[in-house]
């Protein structure tokens, strides 16, 4: 708690220039509604969850070159999924994964849960080409949409769709912007476990690619990957890979290697596809276990798939101006389990909009999609 008091007095630091025209203040965010349908695999009875999500995302600039930022996430869960796992379902929400603990718990009950989670709160400091960040942050590494090996920092779990912001980490980033298209980027992380994660990327342009060469360490692990973006064509064309080897057993481990290749293509009529792959040296080849759906906010590019294997595919299409349709899919080629998620998103009005999605799981028991059961979403969303 007395950390988060000095960092938001920082926050607050410099109040008389408050009052001056030249500081400029903006506040934005959203309050939304979303229902939760779950119907499991091995039970008749389906269970549900609602959930009233409001974020909150401040930016101060007291002068040109420096911002203060804040972006605070309060949640009301309540229904009687939260009953049913009760306590894990509560204590999984409210772990802070950062250095300082910035989760909040406001009341709960084994049928509710009221908490506040700030998950950005920095300060970010521009002096010519140097961009120095401090605090909470989104130190975002990652090239692909799905599967990102080069996210050491803050890595995001795909199937937590509502979490568009994505996690951020407690951090100092210093860039330094070599020309129009390259840069020097150095980074370092702590978390709640006082484990360090610090790295270097350099990133540059070479005949309309983007590359990028990341070196460093994730908390035991030492880190080497690279990533590209660029287009075949017309057609969009990403990768990643990082290979990571245990500090403490460097010499009698082969290490792990991530790696994942994407493409996409809009057509002329507006049909979007995407396509990826992601190869995983030590996951398996058998059936691959509990996946990452309720992996929340505890993971790293080394686990974004228990398989060796998994293919991704996607397709939009937007009906009208105000109705975009979606339906992607993951498939495990080696215990033929399948993951698919078909979405409508309708514009209601200029700032609401109506989200339908299911979150559909097949396979056998033991598998990586398999006994999950199906999940069902109902958001409306208002956003200021």
């Amino acid at each position: 708690m007395k950390k988060l008091l000095i960092i938001l007095l920082i926050f607050l630091a410099g109040s008389r220039v408050w009052a001056q025209k030249s500081r400029k203040f903006t506040a934005t965010g959203f309050l939304e509604y979303l229902n939760t349908t779950w119907a499991p695999s091995d039970q008749a009875k389906w269970t549900n969850l609602s959930n009233v999500y409001n974020r909150i995302d401040l930016h101060w600039y007291p002068v040109k070159s420096l911002e203060f930022s804040a972006g605070i996430r309060n949640n009301f869960d309540f229904g009687p999924l939260m009953a049913r796992y009760y306590p894990y379902y509560s204590n999984t929400l409210l772990k802070d994964y950062g250095w300082m603990n910035l989760t909040f718990n406001l009341a709960k009950d084994s049928s509710f849960l009221l908490y506040t989670n700030i998950d950005r709160l920095y300060m970010k400091w521009t002096l010519k080409n140097f961009v120095l960040t401090v605090g909470r942050q989104r130190i975002n590494w990652g090239v692909n949409l799905i599967w990102n090996p080069n996210d050491i920092f803050n890595t995001y779990n795909y199937f937590d769709f509502d979490y568009v912001e994505r996690p951020g980490s407690d951090a100092i980033l210093l860039r330094y912007y070599t020309g129009d298209f390259s840069s020097l980027q150095l980074a370092a992380k702590l978390d709640y476990h006082h484990q360090v994660t610090a790295a270097a990327m350099y990133k540059f342009n070479v005949q309309n690619y983007d590359f990028q060469f990341l070196g460093g360490v994730m908390k035991k692990d030492m880190v080497v990957g690279m990533g590209w973006a660029g287009q075949i064509k017309s057609a969009g064309f990403t990768g990643e890979v990082s290979y990571f080897r245990n500090l403490d057993r460097f010499s009698d481990t082969t290490g792990q290697l991530v790696a994942s290749v994407s493409a996409n293509y809009t057509f002329p009529n507006q049909i979007y596809l995407n396509g990826s792959f992601i190869f995983n040296s030590a996951g398996t080849t058998g059936n691959a276990g509990r996946g990452t759906f309720f992996m929340l906010g505890n993971m790293n590019p080394k686990t974004l798939t228990r398989s060796k294997f998994d293919l991704f595919g996607e397709v939009s299409y937007p009906v009208t101006p105000l109705i975009k349709a979606d339906v992607s899919c993951i498939y495990n080629p080696n215990d033929h389990s399948v993951f698919t998620a078909p979405s409508l998103d309708i514009s209601l009005t200029e700032n609401m909009g109506l989200f339908v999605m299911g979150q559909l799981f097949f396979g056998n028991p033991g598998t990586e999609f398999g006994h999950y059961g199906q999940m069902y979403y109902l958001r409306l969303k208002w956003s200021f």
